[in-house]
């Protein structure tokens, strides 16, 4: 996945699980905060990510159906209680992670690697 996806499903998965409000994630592999808007619920997701000047939105839960604006491609996300898992269609792998409280651990099957996010 590109770093810029990873960021927008940790965002997405916190609001989801946590039903706090945040306008960030912070992303640990690139010390720094990355700015989002809009809202996601089990209802559905509609959230601006301010770096990449695009749009990421889908219908409702538990499986949701997201596209991802900049990157012309869906993903389809599920989330069960803390955990979440689903595919990036731009980079045809499988994603898994967890939510605890505002921390989000994001497996990106693609690199094989984790990812820690704060949200």
């Amino acid at each position: 996945m590109k770093d810029h996806t990873r960021r927008a499903v940790a965002f997405i998965a916190a609001r989801l699980v946590s039903r706090r409000r945040s306008g960030s994630v912070y992303d640990y592999r690139n010390g720094r905060h990355f700015n989002f808007s809009g809202d996601a619920d089990a209802r559905g997701v509609s959230v601006y990510d301010y770096a990449e000047s695009c749009h990421v939105s889908g219908s409702g839960g538990p499986n949701f159906s997201l596209y991802h604006y900049g990157n012309s491609r869906h993903i389809n996300l599920r989330v069960d209680g803390e955990s979440f898992q689903g595919y990036d269609y731009d980079s045809s792998s499988h994603f898994s992670g967890r939510v605890n409280g505002n921390s989000v651990s994001l497996y990106d099957y693609e690199s094989g690697s984790y990812y820690n996010f704060a949200a």
